[in-house]
């Protein structure tokens, strides 16, 4: 696993504020699992993820257009029998 650093992502964001927002909002898509990664995970946690994928110039601003929310998931069906409350 590579060492990420601020310098590398500041290479394709403009600054060090849109590189928080930009960070943030990815590390959360990934977390989420609404966005699938685009490197491989390496046993790194989300926000690394985030800015090893930001440092690449594989994710930009346009990240925070897209939704955070995870997809919707199917529910198995309880086994006969069973009563599920909700």
């Amino acid at each position: 696993m590579a060492r990420v650093t601020v310098e590398d992502c500041l290479e394709n964001v403009d600054n060090r504020f849109q590189l928080v927002m930009i960070s943030t909002q990815r590390a959360r898509q990934l977390a989420r699992g609404s966005r699938d990664a685009l490197l491989p995970w390496e046993n790194d946690k989300p926000t690394v993820m985030a800015l090893r994928e930001i440092a690449e110039g594989l994710v930009d601003a346009s990240v925070l257009d897209e939704p955070i929310e995870a997809p919707v998931r199917v529910r198995p069906e309880s086994e006969p029998g069973i009563a599920i409350e909700e």
